[in-house]
């Protein structure tokens, strides 16, 4: 998955450009920067690959969250739909605003489950957050079927599934708002870096200025901008920008070689019976930057992380175990633990979660195999890995 794998003369030659240029900060310093705006190339090459009207680019990925709920108009007591199965930052965002993460079951596809989001549904929901986990998509036509029918937004985080597609459309452009990232272990990397897209122009409106301290990024003088609305700072540097300007451009070439390796490791699990996929719902295609399997039970994928670690297959993660990525062992959110007061209100909310079960997603989650599909392996690695796989996976049923 991760473009630091990649990294070359193109990346090398945008960063000189910036220190030459010397002019880190985004906005500004036009008398100095003499034409050269990395964000704002990077933004409209993100519009281009992205097939969206607008995109802000922001400081990180959970800051885009933050910020397309904030545009949004999302904030104290609102209650925004997510998955038991994200990361951790899904929930972090939303509490950031002062709103309540409600925590519902996954399905096969390990996206959200359109019944499930239905019966969460209250009077207080405000918004359906899709996470589009590894690379895949939940099935977006039943989610998008929920909130017009309940007159609720539709936010992807698509941080972990860009260049993926569903019904001919990247994700993160299916829903009203969508965010990405771009850290170090991001298909494309910034270093740090994150973006919301929409095509919506109040929404972008709003992001703009609310990542930047409410700016209204009027005229050529910085100092003179207005502030129609309160913001905060979640800027993006030039640095990390031309990092990314660089990568945007590769990334048909590191689709094409996640693509290439998920293929040989899949075709090669796939001749075990008692192997089956995550589901990709019909008209969707994965970025193909992990390759999901699921076992026949939970003692059989336990096993075979086990065997995969005594044989030196890396990066491949069992998240029923895990502690960034599943409801089970979020103990700090079930417990409220914060440094600073919280409402009552959220507490409460939290602390439905301390007894709550997920029986659904513990089926799905607790069988499921995670592995990261490298840029880097050699066609005789992806082979060796194939082997060395399908060995393990066999010694643990």
């Amino acid at each position: 998955m991760p473009g630091f794998e990649r990294f070359g003369d193109l990346e090398r030659e945008e960063l000189k450009d910036v220190l030459d240029n010397g002019v880190l900060m985004r906005y500004g310093f036009e008398g100095m920067r003499n034409g050269h705006w990395k964000a704002k190339t990077l933004e409209m090459e993100l519009k281009n690959t992205l097939e969206s009207n607008y995109v802000q680019l922001v400081s990180n990925g959970t800051s885009a969250v933050s910020v397309a709920l904030a545009s949004a108009g999302v904030g104290a007591g609102d209650e925004v739909i997510m998955p038991t199965f994200t990361f951790v930052a899904s929930f972090e965002a939303i509490l950031m605003l002062g709103a309540i993460p409600v925590l519902v079951d996954i399905d096969d596809t390990l996206g959200l489950d359109a019944k499930a989001v239905e019966d969460a549904i209250t009077s207080k929901t405000k918004v359906v957050m899709a996470v589009q986990m590894c690379g895949s998509m939940a099935n977006m036509n039943a989610l998008q079927a929920v909130c017009s029918k309940h007159n609720l937004l539709l936010i992807e985080d698509a941080c972990q599934a860009i260049g993926g597609r569903y019904n001919s459309k990247p994700l993160g452009s299916i829903g009203d708002l969508g965010c990405f990232s771009f850290d170090f272990v991001k298909t494309i990397t910034c270093g740090e870096g994150g973006a919301v897209i929409t095509n919506n122009k109040d929404y972008y409106i709003n992001a703009d200025g609310f990542s930047d301290h409410g700016h209204d990024h009027f005229g050529n003088d910085r100092g003179a901008e207005s502030h129609p609305f309160l913001g905060y700072n979640f800027r993006i540097s030039e640095l990390h920008a031309a990092v990314g300007l660089a990568q945007i451009k590769r990334l048909p070439e590191f689709l094409a070689v996640q693509k290439k390796n998920y293929t040989v490791l899949r075709d090669a699990i796939s001749e075990i019976p008692e192997v089956t996929f995550r589901t990709v719902p019909d008209g969707g295609e994965e970025s193909y930057a992990f390759l999901n399997f699921f076992l026949p039970n939970l003692d059989s994928a336990r096993k075979t992380i086990d065997n995969f670690k005594e044989n030196g297959i890396d990066a491949c993660w069992h998240y029923y175990d895990n502690n960034w990525h599943y409801v089970r062992k979020w103990d700090h959110l079930k417990e409220a633990k914060s440094l600073f007061p919280i409402s009552q209100e959220i507490k409460d909310a939290l602390n439905i979660l301390s007894d709550k079960t997920f029986t659904q997603s513990d089926h799905y989650i607790g069988r499921n195999i995670s592995c990261l599909i490298k840029l880097s392996w050699t066609t005789e690695e992806v082979k060796a890995r194939a082997f060395k796989m399908v060995q393990s996976i066999k010694a643990s049923i």
